[in-house]
């Protein structure tokens, strides 16, 4: 094809991406190591190559240009030439069509073929090799969009975290199932705005919807080639475009409506973001996009051999963020998301990556840094994965104030203790209290710790309680893929059964682990389905799963149904009573001015534990007396919240719980038993009685 100049003026720099002004469109592309930049234009559909076009200019390492008759719908690509030298970490290819990394919309998917590849698959030296087929018949295009969209004049919803419930939920999966939602919208962002689904989640009381990946991803080759897909989506070719197939209508103002929807309905939306990699794998990847146009400046490289690629996600290779122009890209990503996209906050797939430089995990990472002092980024909910596969990677209570993380010592804690493990009480007091172990420092609160029973990675509740083992054949792996460190306990049978004991025990269990969730200080999320007892049985791995294991299933028993209302109760009783979601940690240290604790430990017998109690390994039942009178925040004055006592027993049989006595009041209120959900009557029980705690 040749390559034409014809109309082409010089443009600017500045913005990235391709950006229409309502004349003509700019392209901006940065590549440090690059020494020529080709546009390619394509009809409609990106089927056919019409036009190539040099960039005619490149003012510091940003490669652009300017075409003037140029609009919205303009499909189009990059072929980037430069040295191709693997040792040195340069793979350029111009045979290879690369996507745009600020592309803001794509169209068509990846169709797997050896022309993807910047190497000749087969030959002796490998990725050392060259192959000249072309690529783009193969390729996803980028779209050239008009980002114009009218906005209700709606203020944002801005959660405070202390009111903030998480429903971790698949955008596909949610209405996949869903009977309310037409057929031809299910799986997508219409999906999820159907009126009837968005009133099942509004009616449980949670506050924000967290949604796994929805940036544009690639399907990977060997799932493909036995019937599966990348379903999760953590394998992210474009942070600025969702995913094509969640989009019905095929415009990007569809995911603009449906955060409107969601923002009606007093929903925020948090989305699941993978900056730690992408979908162009190691030195034997695909050349899609960022691996063609500067592999050197987007991938950590190996520093003897940069042939090589840091792999501390797992996945092949590792974003460069301490490169500024790849720092940039990634923030660019999150204003994007949180202004033209209207999104309320992010939580972050492998987030030690994200703050690793050579020598290890660093809080003052220049991505926290800017994160922190960003005027969007700062007002917006931040959630840390923190952990990764990397040296250092397990860095739970190790982000810098302004974040909150993923807390998986709560789920294994509450998990061992209901599973009835020994020796739990001591640490199930500092998981109740928010993990201030972890996080009561330098003025972080308890939103810090983000509580959870369970998420998409693991099982579902019903399924901890139902299975000894994990069950994933079905991802054709010999079931050698997923955790076996589950802390579950089928109660008795392996799987479903019909033993009226063994359900009847299972649910007990779901609704304690329930309660201990929304009852703890921190920030509880809640794995969706949970609320009714799906299962994915029990396939603790279900990434490939695109089908009914995975898709939430809407046909809710008699069981499901009343696990809803009993979820509904315990998170009504959350927001009714403050001291359940306290600002200040509660630290059971004693206020001689107040002449109280903000929390006490009981035994059953109603005493304060001591060292002895807190050592042994066969107690399993304790008492978590929360005093209102505590101060609330920082002012020095007395508190007038509703003094709770939560009293948790995990052992095999009753126990007769004597009930303290307290300064106000002469009668405890039974709010909830989880051994009667039935239970609506409200129960009065005189102080220095007994209560009998269920097995």
């Amino acid at each position: 094809m040749k390559a034409t100049r014809s109309r082409i003026a010089e443009g600017h720099p500045f913005p990235l991406g391709a950006t229409w002004d309502g004349l003509g469109v700019n392209f901006a592309l940065f590549s440090a190591h690059a020494t020529k930049v080709e546009l390619c234009l394509f009809d409609e559909q990106g089927q056919t190559e019409l036009e190539r076009i040099e960039l005619p200019e490149y003012t510091d390492e940003i490669w652009h240009g300017y075409l003037p008759d140029a609009h919205p719908g303009q499909v189009y690509g990059y072929r980037v030439h430069g040295p191709y030298e693997p040792d040195a970490g340069h793979r350029f290819n111009p045979n290879k069509l690369l996507i745009d990394p600020y592309a803001k919309q794509l169209v068509g998917r990846l169709k797997w073929s050896e022309a993807l590849f910047g190497y000749t698959i087969g030959h002796p030296d490998a990725d050392l090799s060259f192959d000249e087929r072309d690529s783009a018949a193969f390729v996803p295009k980028c779209k050239v969009m008009d980002p114009a969209f009218t906005w209700a004049e709606q203020a944002p919803i801005r959660v405070p975290w202390d009111s903030t419930i998480l429903y971790e939920t698949h955008l596909r999966g949610i209405s996949m199932r869903h009977p309310a939602v037409p057929e031809h919208l299910r799986g997508t962002c219409a999906g999820l705005m159907n009126p009837e689904l968005l009133k099942h989640i509004r009616s449980l009381g949670v506050s924000s919807i967290e949604l796994l990946p929805v940036h544009a991803f690639v399907n990977d080759q060997h799932l493909l080639e036995k019937g599966m897909n990348n379903y999760w989506g953590y394998n992210s070719i474009g942070f600025f475009a969702p995913h094509p197939a969640y989009l019905a209508s095929g415009k990007v103002s569809e995911f603009k409506e449906m955060v409107a929807h969601l923002h009606d309905a007093g929903l925020e939306l948090i989305l699941d973001v993978v900056y730690n990699h992408t979908a162009e794998g190691n030195e034997r990847g695909p050349t899609l996009c960022m691996r063609g146009i500067d592999n050197a400046s987007y991938y950590r490289l190996m520093p003897d051999d940069r042939r090589y690629y840091i792999n501390d996600s797992g996945t092949g290779n590792t974003l460069d963020l301490s490169h500024p122009c790849v720092l940039q890209m990634v923030t660019d990503s999150l204003r994007y998301w949180a202004t033209e996209m209207r999104v309320d906050g992010f939580r972050f797939d492998l987030a030690t990556i994200l703050g690793r430089y050579a020598d290890g995990f660093d809080e003052r990472h220049s991505f926290l840094v800017a994160c922190r002092q960003d005027p969007v980024l700062s007002k917006v909910k931040l959630i840390a994965e923190p952990w990764d596969c990397g040296p250092g990677g397990y860095q739970v209570g190790g982000f810098p104030p302004g974040w909150a993380e993923w807390n998986d010592k709560f789920r294994d804690n509450v998990r061992a203790f209901w599973k009835g493990d020994e020796g739990q009480l001591a640490e199930l007091a500092s998981r109740l209290t928010a993990s201030g172990d972890l996080y009561n420092q330098r003025g972080r609160r308890p939103f810090a710790s983000v509580n959870f029973i369970t998420a998409h990675d693991g099982f579902t509740l019903r399924d901890v309680v139902s299975y000894d083992h994990k069950h994933n054949e079905a991802n054709d792996e010999d079931n050698r893929d997923g955790t076996d460190h589950n802390i579950s306990w089928n109660h008795g049978s392996e799987g479903p059964t019909d033993d009226p004991e063994i359900r009847e025990l299972r649910l007990r269990q779901m609704r304690n682990l329930l309660a201990t969730l929304l009852f703890s200080q921190g920030t509880p999320m809640l794995l969706a389905g949970d609320e009714f007892g799906r299962t994915q049985q029990g396939n603790n791995n279900a990434y490939c799963q695109d089908n009914e294991l995975s898709w939430v299933d809407w046909n809710i028993d008699e069981e499901g149904q009343e696990l809803i209302a009993f979820t509904r109760r315990l998170i009504a009783l959350r927001r009714a009573y403050p001291i359940l979601r306290r600002g200040r940690f509660l630290v059971g240290h004693y206020n001689e001015e107040l002449g109280i604790k903000d929390v006490t430990w009981l035994t059953p017998d109603g005493v304060e534990m001591g060292e002895e109690q807190w050592h042994d390994g066969e107690a399993r039942c304790m008492g978590m007396l929360m005093d209102g009178r505590a101060q609330p925040t920082g002012i020095r004055r007395s508190g007038a919240d509703a003094t709770l006592l939560l009293i948790l027993n995990a052992h095999h049989e009753a126990v007769d719980f004597l009930l303290p006595e307290v300064a106000e009041g002469s009668a405890w209120t039974n709010l909830l038993d989880s051994n009667q959900p039935r239970q609506r009557t409200t129960e009065h029980l005189p102080f220095d009685s007994r209560y009998q705690a269920a097995p």
